[in-house]
């Protein structure tokens, strides 16, 4: 069975936000590992005017299928007023590691 995997990227102000996100998307199986990282430094513009801040970057594997929900996961919970979320696509993976991606997205398969 072909999946569309992606990953899915989001920034938070804060290690707390961050480990939030990534804790309720996988016990939620919208995705099926996420990884906090950081802190990062992000430069960027917001209301006309040229900031830099400290940030948080999460990392979650999850299909395209998922993306939709995980995306309304994310706004639910995120603390930024326009947060970043995007999907990049997977164009090449190791096969066993798709079929473990989408075993832990499959709720079955956690009552295995």
């Amino acid at each position: 069975m072909n999946h569309e995997l992606v990953v899915v990227l989001t920034t938070t102000e804060k290690r707390d936000d961050a480990e939030r996100i990534a804790q309720a998307l996988v016990q939620g199986r919208l995705c099926a590992c996420a990884q906090v990282s950081g802190p990062i430094r992000s430069w960027y513009w917001w209301e006309g005017k040229l900031e830099n801040a400290e940030e948080w970057l999460v990392r979650l594997k999850t299909t395209l299928a998922k993306y939709e929900k995980a995306e309304e996961a994310i706004r639910a919970v995120h603390s930024y007023d326009l947060p970043q979320i995007i999907a990049l696509p997977v164009t090449k993976a190791y096969d066993p590691y798709i079929d473990w991606v989408v075993d832990n997205l499959d709720i079955k398969a956690a009552d295995k």
